[in-house]
């Protein structure tokens, strides 16, 4: 029996495109029967946005140079992608860019129970669906608690800010990768894709993984 095949994927919950790729990942998995493990790494799209955040929209403009149809037509179409994976999206003119620090030294505390798949989704979720505050670190732990975590060590794990120094290392590390943008799909440790390539594209490329190790 082989392996299961290693898959690293460099993300950050702020980013649509992230769980977009995901899930078409996920999806080519399945229609594969391709025996998979899957490993989160931190990446900050803004790890110099401030606590209280930016409206989105705002933040888009200013950062990317988009025009405010340009960027409607990026949210309809992130929205329609997303109802074919079975992830709703729920922009709103009030939504907001947010730190994801505190996030990401969550998932490692999470990681290290076992539980940093469930609660990456779970992220993606509080912050696309429900349009939950994650510069909180409150909002952080109720998340956690409300996915079989312990919400109050969540909070202390915030609080005291004990998995910094560890986090900082793993962003820097995938920096020295030159991993600039995500999402960073890297295969078997050696193959790298980049962006939401699309159920299609994934099939193809575990179906070729596969054929390498015959």
């Amino acid at each position: 029996m082989s392996e299961p095949l290693r898959i690293d994927i460099v993300s950050d919950v702020m980013c649509p495109w992230c769980v977009i790729g995901f899930r078409q990942l996920a999806r080519a998995l399945e229609e594969t029967g391709t025996a998979h493990e899957i490993h989160w790494h931190p990446f900050e799209l803004n790890p110099q946005m401030p606590t209280e955040g930016q409206n989105l929209r705002e933040h888009i403009i200013e950062k990317y140079g988009t025009t405010p149809e340009q960027s409607e037509q990026s949210r309809r179409q992130m929205t329609a992608i997303g109802n074919e994976l079975g992830f709703p999206f729920r922009f709103a003119d009030d939504m907001r860019m947010h730190n994801t620090f505190n996030a990401h030294q969550l998932l490692h505390w999470a990681r290290e129970l076992g539980r940093v798949h469930d609660l990456k989704q779970a992220l993606f979720a509080a912050h696309f669906t429900n349009l939950r505050n994650l510069s909180d670190i409150s909002v952080l732990a109720d998340v956690a608690g409300e996915n079989g975590l312990d919400g109050a060590e969540a909070l202390a794990v915030l609080q005291d800010q004990r998995h910094a120094d560890e986090v900082r290392a793993h962003e820097a590390f995938w920096q020295k990768q030159e991993i600039q943008g995500v999402p960073a799909v890297i295969f078997d440790s050696r193959h790298l894709v980049t962006g939401a390539q699309g159920v299609e594209c994934y099939t193809s490329i575990l179906n070729q993984l596969a054929e390498m190790k015959d």
